[in-house]
């Protein structure tokens, strides 16, 4: 939900979008919206089918990694599948991605950004969330080595962490008053995010409002994290 908002406020914005995933059905339908959206449809674990389809569809300014899974189980439990996939796509694939699109830029001699979409879950220890919490840590980290190695390129890299989202999944998972009762006490302003809170902060740090942020960690959270 978070992926597609943002391709479509930005194409409305008047960018030129690409806009990849592996889902067929969900690229059509975007193109559908908003027809003016480019599209790739590949998986980002793969990394010769990305390098490939990036590579011919370049060069970019502005870059979104989304792309995220969330395999919950409890440490004890925890698989080494459900750890590969975890890391391919939540960490690996998006330094693949970033190294593809950053080289891009260098090479044309372009400033840009890069957002990656990060988790409150990157700084706070969450049940059965052994594995996720892990790899938002971790993308956290890339990010500010992203930020510390392409500053001197004028290549920008932050990350927003967004508490749950309303987007159709996470109204989904939280419909039990129960279970979002305890997540909702534990946030000061009392409500979870809307995907436009999420994408207006990325927009944020795409534009030149932020021109001088980079390595920073913009929480979208509702104080999640002082509470």
């Amino acid at each position: 939900g978070i992926g597609r908002a943002v391709a479509v406020a930005l194409s409305r914005a008047g960018a030129r979008v690409t806009a990849l995933s592996r889902t067929a059905a969900d690229l059509e339908s975007l193109t559908r919206e908003c027809p003016g959206i480019e599209t790739l449809c590949v998986d980002l674990a793969d990394w010769d089918a990305v390098e490939s389809a990036l590579g011919a569809a370049g060069p970019f300014e502005l870059l979104v990694n989304n792309a995220a899974v969330a395999e919950l189980q409890p440490f004890l439990d925890v698989t080494r599948s459900a750890l590969q996939r975890s890391l391919d796509v939540n960490f690996g694939a998006v330094l693949h991605v970033s190294q593809i699109v950053a080289r891009q830029m260098i090479a044309h001699g372009v400033p840009g950004a890069i957002v990656n979409v990060s988790s409150q879950a990157s700084q706070r220890a969450l049940r059965d969330h052994a594995v996720y919490c892990s790899t938002k840590s971790a993308l956290d980290m890339l990010s500010k080595v992203m930020a510390m190695e392409l500053g001197p390129h004028k290549i920008r890299v932050n990350t927003v962490n967004p508490t749950v989202v309303m987007t159709d999944m996470g109204r989904m998972n939280w419909s039990d008053p129960q279970k979002s009762a305890a997540m909702l006490n534990r946030i000061p302003l009392g409500k979870f995010a809307e995907v436009d809170d999420v994408v207006n902060s990325i927009l944020f740090l795409l534009s030149d409002k932020s021109a001088m942020t980079t390595g920073s960690s913009l929480m979208v959270d509702g104080g999640f994290l002082v509470s």
